[in-house]
């Protein structure tokens, strides 16, 4: 097999977040080394720079969703750039940017295993089920909402992207490390069946059932999309998000969700959201990212 390419694509923008400071996290990964330690691991890593898009106009919400109109922008442009590298076969990895993003760059991969008859399957690395509607919101932001959208439930705008719609289904996804759901999400997460292993599954059974669970049924056929959002960590060492809630995976046991996710071997796409500079300390949240990413490219402890 020729050596992987990966292509990085920077998306500044905090568009769909409650607080200002995502739009810096593509820089703080090139901060931190990203490419370099990549392709330290063997990879030809192509630098695709950041994408452009409509400033953050910072207003309240309209019909429940707040700036529709540049998420749908920004997502547009997100979309067509991960298309694109996986049409030329990249592995695309999004450095947002805020989780609504997401929205965009997961419809790119849906469309791309709907033509290559590929099974999808997302893992959502994350503190929050992001499954929120207009109706159960109570903010308003988008970043709240990409899972729900991507099963079809939101603007059409949104949910139509990949021409598909809707773009996944519950199914496909696996939450991981889930702490803090909306009370009228709740409902939405267990209407919709999804299959959800928050923290306390994984203080019963442990990081290693958990991922043998998760990545159950993973076959050469499967794309496995990773959504990595920084909050998925305990924020004792990963301060440098907008929306920590405490009691998150520490270390040792995100190292082992990222080694048996590189274990499978069907990585093919990733995100890396939510990542804020502005809540730092010393880029020490971005130089960790970095460290998780490249566990997720084979990097282990010991030789194996």
């Amino acid at each position: 097999m020729s050596k992987q390419t990966i292509s990085l694509i920077g998306v500044p923008t905090d568009i769909g977040a409650g607080h200002r400071g995502a739009a810096m996290g593509p820089e703080a990964l090139r901060v931190a080394n990203l490419a370099a330690r990549l392709e330290r691991r063997g990879l030809t890593v192509l630098d695709r720079g950041n994408l452009q898009g409509p400033l953050n106009p910072w207003q309240p919400p309209t019909h429940g969703y707040r700036h529709l109109d540049e998420v749908v922008a920004w997502n547009t442009a997100v979309y067509t750039a991960v298309h694109q590298e996986l049409q030329s076969g990249r592995l695309p990895i999004m450095l947002g940017g805020d989780h609504c993003l997401a929205i965009g760059s997961i419809s790119a991969v849906a469309r791309h295993c709907h033509d290559q008859g590929k099974r999808l399957r997302v893992l959502w690395l994350d503190a929050h089920t992001d499954f929120n509607t207009a109706q159960a919101t109570p903010s308003g932001n988008i970043h709240g909402m990409p899972v729900a959208c991507l099963c079809g439930t939101g603007p059409v705008e949104l949910t139509g992207l990949s021409g598909i719609t809707p773009a996944t289904t519950p199914d496909s996804f696996r939450y991981i490390g889930i702490r803090s759901v909306d009370e009228g999400e709740k409902q939405l997460v267990r209407e919709a069946r999804m299959s959800v292993f928050d923290m306390r599954r994984i203080d019963e059974i442990g990081m290693q059932r958990v991922m043998e669970e998760v990545l159950a049924g993973v076959d050469g056929n499967t794309h496995l999309h990773v959504s990595f959002d920084v909050d998925f960590l305990d924020p004792s060492i990963a301060p440098g998000v907008g929306t920590t809630v405490r009691g998150g995976p520490n270390y040792r046991e995100a190292q082992l969700c990222m080694e048996m996710i590189a274990d499978t071997g069907s990585m093919a796409s990733l995100d890396i959201v939510e990542l804020n500079p502005a809540y730092d300390k010393r880029n020490q949240t971005a130089k960790l990212a970095v460290d998780l990413v490249e566990s997720l490219f084979g990097k282990s402890t010991l030789l194996r």
